[in-house]
């Protein structure tokens, strides 16, 4: 039987015995804007990309600041509570930068999309790390977890962490490989908007997972290449999202109130996918805002509550 989330305790328990005597130094890295060196045992970090809020979380680094959730007003509640008291100093948008000094950074994360006129405001403060590397890599959250561990001296804290996460997929992968048959393995995850559903790109946090416990996520062929998502589909439409299974992720009440009038439509009660019943809501905040390890484990335990009807 799984156990996902007493596995990723029992790992995050052992990293502050096993890793507590190891010397930090200096450590140089290369980023979007160049090599940066952050000094020897940061002990502020401010965090403007949820992938870096997360990352830290999952090897036990204290955060000070850091940004809002997309559609909320601090960070994502699956890691709030393990995030502890962080102040917000940004949102998706924006960034205070009085809010970021006040906090007095020895670092700060970025996310990958910083410009190059905001680093050079942020370099003056603190290092500054953006990632760089390919989007639509398939392992590019594990990329981007080790980015921002090994800055902070946590290389071996975070392979060890990956390391439980990927016995994980391994395990769930063998479970639907001797429950579902491949042809019926098809997967879609859309965010619903009030406007309507959108399909996200099969290369995003969320597919990537999907495919690493052997299930089939699809864009319906309606997304260009590099795209995020589709563009909004009507209910006449929506018949692409008619696979085997359904992930609809919602950010907000709106979102909710507008899956509740496609509840009563027609067009998707005509849905195979919901004739069925494999159609899961999921939280918005985790499937297509977050990144990182212990996202990861929400999303695997959501998978594998839906899929093989337990939860751990």
């Amino acid at each position: 039987m799984l156990s996902f989330r007493h596995t990723l305790i029992h790992s995050m328990m052992a990293l502050s015995v096993c890793f507590s005597s190891l010397a930090l130094a200096d450590v140089t890295v290369n980023t979007k804007y160049g090599q940066v060196t952050v000094p020897d045992h940061p002990q502020k970090i401010v965090t403007l990309y949820e992938g870096a809020l997360d990352t830290m979380t999952a090897v036990q680094v204290k955060v000070a600041g850091s940004i809002t959730t997309r559609g909320g007003e601090g960070v994502a509640d699956y890691i709030a509570d393990k995030a502890g008291n962080v102040a917000i100093v940004a949102t998706g948008r924006e960034t205070n930068i009085e809010a970021v000094l006040a906090q007095r950074p020895d670092v700060i994360m970025a996310p990958y999309y910083l410009s190059e006129s905001q680093y050079k405001i942020l370099s003056k403060i603190a290092p500054t790390l953006v990632p760089d590397f390919d989007r639509t890599s398939p392992d590019l959250w594990e990329k981007e977890a080790r980015f921002y561990a090994g800055a902070v001296g946590k290389t071996p804290q975070i392979n060890q962490v990956l390391t439980a996460i990927h016995q994980q997929e391994t395990e769930l992968k063998q479970a639907i490989e001797a429950k579902i048959p491949s042809d019926q393995r098809t997967t879609i995850v859309a965010r619903w908007m009030p406007q309507g559903p959108i399909i996200m790109a099969d290369y995003l946090f969320a597919g990537t997972l999907l495919k690493a416990v052997g299930l089939h996520p699809s864009d319906a062929g309606l997304l260009k290449k590099g795209r995020p998502h589709s563009s909004p589909l009507s209910l006449e439409n929506l018949s692409a999202i008619d696979a085997d299974r359904l992930f609809l992720v919602t950010l907000n009440n709106d979102g909710k109130s507008a899956l509740d009038a496609a509840k009563s439509s027609p067009a998707f009660s005509r849905l195979n996918v919901v004739k069925n019943n494999r159609v899961t809501l999921a939280d918005g905040q985790v499937w297509s805002s977050a990144t990182g390890p212990v996202a990861a484990q929400v999303i695997l335990r959501d998978i594998h509550a839906a899929v093989l009807g337990q939860t751990h």
